[in-house]
């Protein structure tokens, strides 16, 4: 074998003992374990290790001859091939990213797009997993690319696929950043909640109309934020506060809300709710929920009544990207460790200061300018993003 590298393969019916007899045969033989890997589909198992000898001058014949007679006895197959030097280095030196995948139903049509365009772009597919319980509604692809692949181009080909296949994709690098995620900042109009509360307190005071307008194309980038935001406050001027409570005793939660924050909480994750709403309503969620921090303007109330006017600085969009930074810091966490989940134009800057930046049911142009964006009813679905698979959340969520 002239001291190459021997991988060898193993598949059939799983039952214990398998690894502990083939890795004891390796172990007599005096060959070293490179690399080992071992997945079990339904019963079926498919082990693979890659063995060299610490002895450039020991022959592997035997040991594979040893294999082939105990995988018999064990009711497996087993193939070989024989692994240079050089051809392992190459391997190694490739990068690894993970790709989601997720929507209604993961199906055949889908799976074969994606897996085209990856190998179009020379990316090979090294691990499948599936996520979700019963039918598969999300699946993970672990792969590994060449150095000089542009991952951005790539990404936008998937995201464009996963248009016209009715499923959503994200495209991340795979580190120890993806896996130790420690903090979640969240938007709260349309993110944490269904509704956009200004639009709902607009209502109760009668110019719901003019100010959905308002808060629409400030939404999509069309309008400037703060310019926006005092022109919808002033139209509340002379509204009861009473209405603030009226409003929060009907909030709709974002299906998946609740789970989320708690598996979050459970899992050690700080969280955050940072909005370019009103602090009445963000403070009320950080109890009810019990976030961490939270963060929104403060409207300005005298007597009972909404005056119009706004106290103090503005929370927009480079606000929130300054206030995600600070509770990093303050937390001692890096950006890297940090997930921003928004749907507005305004939320763009802190989800590009996140090490992952989630466009949730985002508007247009949000969706076009955001890294990852998912359009899923659940929200608790950002999960799906850390790994967790539907079992692990129902054990964690109990």
């Amino acid at each position: 074998m002239d001291n190459r590298m021997v991988l060898i393969t193993l598949t059939g019916p799983d039952k214990p003992g398998i690894i502990a007899s083939v890795t004891g045969q390796i172990a007599e033989a005096g060959a070293r374990i490179r690399d080992i890997e071992q997945t079990v589909t339904h019963t079926l198992l498919s082990l693979s290790v890659l063995i060299d000898f610490a002895s450039g001058d020991a022959d592997g014949k035997p040991l594979i001859k040893e294999l082939l007679f105990l995988a018999k006895e064990l009711g497996l197959d087993l193939d070989f091939q024989v692994i240079g030097e050089a051809e392992y280095r190459r391997k190694t030196t490739r990068h690894a990213y993970v790709v989601t995948i997720m929507g209604g139903e993961v199906n055949a049509k889908a799976l074969a797009r994606v897996s085209r365009i990856l190998a179009d772009h020379q990316v090979n597919i090294e691990r499948i997993t599936k996520l979700t319980q019963g039918q598969l509604r999300c699946v993970e692809f672990l792969i590994t690319a060449p150095p000089e692949l542009d991952v951005k181009r790539l990404t936008r080909k998937l995201l464009h696929a996963a248009t016209s296949l009715g499923v959503d994709i994200a495209v991340q690098k795979e580190s120890l950043y993806r896996r130790a995620k420690r903090l979640v900042v969240m938007d709260m109009d349309s993110t944490l909640i269904q509704i956009e509360v200004i639009d709902e307190l607009a209502r109760l005071a009668g110019v719901g109309a003019e100010v959905a307008e308002i808060t629409e194309r400030a939404m999509n980038g069309e309008l400037d934020f703060q310019e926006a935001l005092r022109a919808r406050v002033a139209l509340l001027k002379g509204l009861e506060a009473s209405a603030l409570e009226q409003v929060y005793r009907t909030i709709p939660f974002t299906p998946g809300a609740k789970t989320l924050v708690r598996i979050l909480k459970r899992l050690g994750f700080k969280t955050a709710v940072i909005s370019g709403g009103f602090k009445f309503f963000t403070d009320r969620l950080k109890e009810e929920l019990g976030l961490d921090y939270a963060y929104a303007n403060q409207l300005e109330i005298i007597d009972g009544i909404v005056t119009g006017g706004v106290v103090g600085p503005i929370i927009d969009g480079a606000r929130k990207a300054q206030l995600l930074e600070e509770i990093a810091a303050g937390e001692g966490i890096t950006l890297d460790q940090v997930i921003a989940i928004g749907d507005g134009a305004n939320d763009l800057p802190m989800l590009g200061k996140a090490g992952l930046g989630i466009a949730f049911n985002a508007k247009a142009r949000v969706r076009e300018q955001a890294d990852t964006h998912i359009n899923q009813q659940s929200l608790d679905s950002i999960l799906f993003l850390l790994g967790l698979s539907e079992r692990e959340m129902e054990e964690i969520g109990g």
